[in-house]
């Protein structure tokens, strides 16, 4: 222990919890790292009154520089001078370790107790360095790429003071209007499971007190993703399947992995907001599934709940979210300035202040607070972390395996390297902005390798930059108008006759990085402004056009699909996103992502999903006029522009040889499957192997297909590979309406292939 701090009462408490731990050594029972936490956190809640209890509960977002004086009056003294008295347990958007020092400091030496602040930061695909936005790096189906990222993100965030990330956001969303698909892994349970699985190891490592890692938060619990029209801090309205089935899954694979925290969502859920739901909170999450952190609300998402016409007042929206099993409030004030009254008053018992303190104790316990509530202030390490050079290899790596070749007629790429005349055109090609994509708060804006300072790296060409028509103009992330300019064509022509000389014209279009993002949602997700007629324009002259996407989310690209030959989709991929994109472009590196989430044809069609039902009515021949009485458009296929797991390659990969090793199996049997696959190119690529299945007739229905497996895999040109899948009863079965896991006997379908319109089929009994 740092012997340093101010003798106050936290000297006391230091030895009383040392002690604590010397009794147990004396003694012949040995005591888990567990159990030595647990007895240490009731120690010190006993010494505690309920003021500083739920001091522990309150969360403030920073509200001064923490390195200067502190402004005298107002909002801000306030704060301050319940920092002092030990009623803050948290602060949130602080950041650098002089500044977390400052507020760290004031809290250990300066009030009673002197308990440590946890430091929270929306860290969500990098802090300085950037990975691509989290949705693009689902593209990549690369598991280990995607907990690299996350530990990349932590050490760059813990170097800076900060011990807690509000990530990763695990909402399932199957609308593409709904800005914050960006910042999840697509529409699939299985695929998002496993996602979050992985994001919360990369950030929380294997040993949370380590200098290096940081506690993660599961958010938004829950059903966030299905806000109807996608439209932020929507209504939520589904039933229980599609909740357990569809929206838990990743939630519980976050609990499963250990997640130290979990965030509530904005919306309701059955007609009880998230912040207050016992059903979600207490029900399911601490009692059902055992979880040992704590749950934070969302942004003043407990006083919200007045104006959603839950609760009566803010003393009513504290008790309720409180008794609910929120634990922390953050910036709504309500648990600082209600709470302490409930509690005497007898509307709250004490317990439940108990409960949420421990757990709020335990966690700091855990991230080594109370050994050195400094251990993440070290001006050394911060200046030799940020923006270490490995860290930006780290987020290249991750930006190339998050691309997705969506089409390439007539091998149009990759390009060659020497002898053409190439023209590229868009304003997001010469972006080094909005590449970074939406929440990049801790990052330096115009930080990025645009595409064509990537591009110039290859020298063989004759390489001529026009920008035809700008996409947006906005500084910020949380700019209020984001200005889309519609109009202006003046620029048109400049890059038109440009594009009539070319050999190949490259046109980077699409998103600028903040159209995405929190409160981003949008109604037409066409290509914004006069871009789509800038592409048309180019098109009359040369048809030669590789059409590169940047975008957080699916697209409505039905032109571009009907007559461009080439398109990549390349998201918003951070720091690296230049490079990334000229590396595929050439050929130095081989794409393999797959889509995290389906692209619709059309606005109407959403939402669209590959895991749907079957309806009683399903259409089998699509083009069949005569069918009118059946599930289906009269005005557009209903099939998806490009399906869920669709991804191209430079080579090709022919599946064949499904087989399983019985026909009839016991529901505590293994079923293992084969199936061979083939680089039938001329180059070495890899393959996102896809496994989906069917339960065709079940108590509750079942989708079409649902992925219960995928491996990425390498092959040489020319080369075969006998991929194993194994399924079990934890792939077989589902969740009732009651949240019960149950394995029902019947006949099932398998399907693999390389997207959700797999190639190959089989079919198995279980008993």
């Amino acid at each position: 222990m740092n012997i340093g701090f101010k003798l106050n009462i936290y000297t006391a408490v230091t030895i009383l919890l040392m002690a604590c731990t010397d009794n147990q050594n004396s003694n012949t029972i040995t005591y888990s790292k567990v159990d030595q936490t647990n007895k240490k956190v009731d120690s010190l809640i006993k010494i505690m009154t309920l003021k500083e209890k739920i001091g522990q509960m309150n969360q403030y977002n920073g509200f001064w520089d923490a390195t200067g004086p502190v402004p005298e009056g107002g909002d801000a003294e306030k704060k301050y001078e319940h920092l002092k008295n030990g009623l803050v347990g948290s602060m949130l958007s602080v950041r650098g370790t002089k500044a977390v020092k400052a507020v760290q400091k004031i809290v250990v030496e300066e009030s009673r107790l002197g308990i440590p602040l946890i430091i929270g930061f929306d860290v969500i695909h990098g802090y300085k360095t950037l990975s691509p936005i989290p949705l693009a790096e689902a593209a990549s189906w690369d598991l280990e790429a995607i907990e690299k990222s996350a530990q990349v993100a932590a050490d760059e965030a813990s170097a800076a003071g900060i011990n807690w990330t509000f990530a990763p956001m695990v909402d399932i969303s199957r609308d593409p209007r709904w800005g914050r698909v960006m910042e999840g892994a697509g529409e699939d349970p299985y695929l998002g499971s496993k996602i979050a699985t992985a994001r919360v190891k990369g950030f929380q490592g294997d040993d949370l007190s380590a200098v290096n890692t940081i506690a993660a938060c599961a958010k938004h619990f829950a059903a966030y993703g299905f806000s109807e029209a996608g439209k932020e801090y929507n209504t939520v309205d589904i039933g229980y399947s599609t909740l357990h089935n569809i929206v838990l899954p990743p939630f519980k694979a976050a609990v499963n992995a250990d997640v130290k925290t979990l965030m509530n969502a904005f919306n309701e859920y059955d007609g009880v907001p998230a912040t207050g739901n016992t059903y979600l909170l207490r029900d399911i999450l601490k009692n059902k599934w055992d979880f040992k952190g704590f749950v934070i609300s969302d942004w003043a998402s407990i006083k919200e709940m007045v104006v959603w016409g839950y609760a009566k007042d803010r003393r009513d929206a504290a008790k309720l979210a409180a008794i609910a099993g929120s634990d922390m409030d953050m910036e709504s004030h309500a648990y600082i300035n209600e709470l302490e009254q409930l509690v005497l008053d007898g509307i709250i018992d004490e317990a439940i202040i108990d409960e949420a303190v421990r757990r709020i104790l335990t966690v700091k316990f855990e991230l080594g607070l109370f050994d050195d509530p400094y251990r993440y202030c070290d001006e050394a390490r911060e200046k030799d972390v940020i923006n270490n050079p490995k860290h930006k290899d780290a987020v290249l790596d991750m930006a190339k395996k998050s691309i997705v070749l969506l089409k390439n007629e007539n091998n149009l790429l990759p390009l060659n390297k020497k002898g053409m005349n190439l023209v590229l055109i868009g304003a997001l090609a010469d972006e080094d902005n909005s590449p970074l994509g939406s929440w990049r708060i801790a990052s330096k804006d115009h930080t990025a390798v645009s595409v064509l300072e990537g591009m110039q790296q290859y020298e063989g060409n004759n390489l001529v930059y026009k920008k035809g028509a700008d996409v947006s103009i906005g500084d910020t992330e949380f700019t209020n108008e984001l200005k889309i300019n519609t109009a202006d064509k003046s620029d048109f022509k400049e890059a038109v006759d440009a594009a009539s000389m070319a050999d190949v014209v490259v046109m980077v279009l699409g998103e600028h990085g903040f159209q995405s993002g929190e409160g981003r949602s949008r109604t037409d997700i066409d290509l914004p402004g006069v871009q789509q007629e800038l592409l048309e324009e180019v098109y009359k002259v040369n048809k030669n056009i590789v059409l590169v996407l940047n975008n957080g989310r699916p697209l409505t690209i039905n032109w571009a699909d009907e007559h461009i030959p080439a398109i990549v989709e390349a998201w918003q991929l951070g720091t690296q996103s230049g490079h990334a994109i000229a590396e595929v472009l050439y050929g130095d590196y081989n794409p393999s992502g797959k889509l995290p989430m389906t692209f619709p044809r059309n606005i109407g069609q959403i939402p669209i999903y590959y895991n749907h039902k079957n309806t009683g009515r399903p259409v089998s021949d699509t083009k069949n006029p005569n069918l009118v009485f059946w599930s289906h458009y009269s005005d557009s296929e209903s099939t998806p522009l490009y399906p869920f797991g669709h991804g191209l390659s430079y080579t090709t990969f022919e599946y064949k040889n499904l087989k399983l090793d019985k026909d009839v199996y016991n529901s505590d049997e293994n079923i293992n499957i084969t199936v061979d696959i083939t680089n039938t190119g001329k180059v070495t690529g890899k393959e996102v192997v896809q496994l989906y299945i069917r339960d065709l007739a079940a108590s509750i229905s079942r989708p079409v297909k649902e992925l219960k497996g995928f491996k990425l895999t390498e092959l040489q040109a020319g080369e075969t590979k006998t991929i194993h899948f194994i399924l079990n009863k934890d792939g077989l079965g589902f969740y009732n309406n009651q949240g019960d896991f149950i394995l029902e006997p019947g006949t099932f379908k398998i399907f693999v292939g390389g997207s959700s319109y797999t190639a190959l089929d089989a079919q198995f009994e279980l008993q």
